[in-house]
């Protein structure tokens, strides 16, 4: 079987791949990797999946970073022809918006550091998620919400404060609110870059014990998600099974 050839949109210039490009490699994938602010996007044709990552712009400023609106096309038509996608952070956004949701300023405050989300009871028939632990360690790192999500998507885990925190829409596109690609260094690097970014965090959630520690709870938990991610754009991995048509009520 051939390895499936994955597109990474880089859109910040601060948040690479990572360990997250190490597991999809592992998995055998093979990645060809793009930063839309200074190379233009290539087509689709040949890919078999897109990882679209983070980055501090927000998901519709356009007029600061025209670029963006590639990208969101991109993330439609991928989504409009069912490649897989897996969309970190503002790839998220950029995908929820690209599809008809709504990103906007988090009204509960800019959300930083380690945190759990709860997967939503349509995660545990779906092909990535439903293997993932109830309340699987994340890293958290963003400022816009999503605040709507569009049409066809189904809630797969949620939070307190921002309860749009990872979605599915249709049978293959998934977007993820939260980090799974960190490592302490790149965290580190992020608040020296940021100082509000690392005052919104908690007292003790930025410390590099503290944070080296989590990027081993999540290898733990994400690697095998991405490896699921991975069989999903090789075909390995079925996608999730279309909804049973229901009876009509008397």
């Amino acid at each position: 079987m051939a390895k499936p050839r994955l597109l990474v949109v880089q859109p910040g210039e601060l948040d690479p791949p990572g360990p997250l490009g190490e597991w999809a490699q592992d998995a055998g994938a093979e990645l060809d990797l793009v930063q839309p602010a200074k190379d233009p996007l290539p087509a689709l044709d040949g890919y078999d999946g897109v990882i679209c990552l983070g980055g501090p712009m927000g998901a519709t400023d356009d007029r600061r970073h025209p670029w963006l609106a590639d990208v969101r096309r991109l993330l439609a038509e991928a989504v409009t022809t069912r490649l897989p996608v897996l969309a970190i952070c503002l790839g998220a956004q950029l995908l929820a918006v690209a599809t008809g949701g709504r990103v906007a300023v988090g009204e509960a405050g800019p959300e930083v550091g380690p945190g759990l989300v709860a997967k939503r009871d349509l995660a545990w028939r779906d092909p990535l998620f439903a293997e993932l632990p109830f309340m699987p360690d994340v890293f958290q790192s963003h400022a816009d919400a999503i605040v709507a999500l569009p049409p066809n998507t189904e809630l797969l885990a949620s939070a307190p404060r921002y309860p749009n925190q990872a979605f599915r829409i249709g049978p293959t596109a998934y977007g993820i609110q939260f980090h799974v690609e960190i490592t302490a260094a790149a965290v580190l690097s992020w608040a020296r870059h940021d100082p509000a970014f690392a005052a919104a965090a908690r007292p003790g959630d930025l410390e590099p014990g503290r944070l080296a520690t989590l990027q081993r709870d999540i290898e733990e938990t994400w690697r095998p998600f991405v490896e699921r991610f991975v069989r999903l754009t090789s075909g390995e991995l079925a996608p999730v099974p279309p909804p049973r048509p229901g009876l009509p009520l008397a």
